[in-house]
């Protein structure tokens, strides 16, 4: 039961792969997205161009967008607003809050919405505790992380290859 809240519905190598096809054909019209290893590396203040060209054709296409983030307010808030995005800052993933207050603050279809991030034991559980699609992206560089979250990497490198055996 418990390793339910872990399993992801879907992994791309980066939310690029994420494109306006696929997401539609995944019964996707909202993004939540992690900041920090899904976005832009974690020392990184803004996203690169290709990320930010991204997510105007998100927009542009009808796909509703929103930051969630266990990261500060005032960080968070000053990317969010560099893109023009709605933001939920001190998400607190793994619980789902964060993403249900991004969904009722939005307006969002939880079932037609995907939470999409960068770790197993963080940002999977916290979409599937909110009723969300999971989609998990590989880490941009990873080693620029805080100790504690690099020390989880090996774990969820372990479980990312016991998922693989499984399919």
């Amino acid at each position: 039961m418990f390793f339910r809240f872990l399993t992801l519905h879907y992994r791309v190598e980066s939310v690029m792969d994420l494109t306006v096809p696929r997401l539609q054909a995944m019964g996707i019209d909202a993004v939540l997205l992690d900041v920090d290893c899904t976005l832009k590396s974690y020392r990184a203040a803004e996203v690169a161009p290709e990320v930010k060209a991204w997510l105007e054709t998100l927009q542009a296409s009808g796909i509703r967008v929103c930051l969630v983030s266990n990261g500060r307010g005032t960080r968070i808030g000053r990317l969010a607003a560099s893109l023009g995005l709605p933001f939920v800052s001190k998400a607190l993933k793994p619980l789902p809050f964060g993403c249900r207050r991004a969904v009722r603050q939005e307006v969002l279809d939880a079932g037609r919405t995907a939470m999409v991030g960068d770790q197993i034991f963080a940002d999977v559980p916290a979409g599937r505790l909110a009723g969300l699609t999971s989609i998990l992206v590989r880490p941009i560089r990873p080693e620029e992380e805080p100790w504690f979250t690099r020390l989880k990497r090996p774990l969820e490198r372990f479980l990312l290859r016991r998922l693989d055996r499984a399919e």
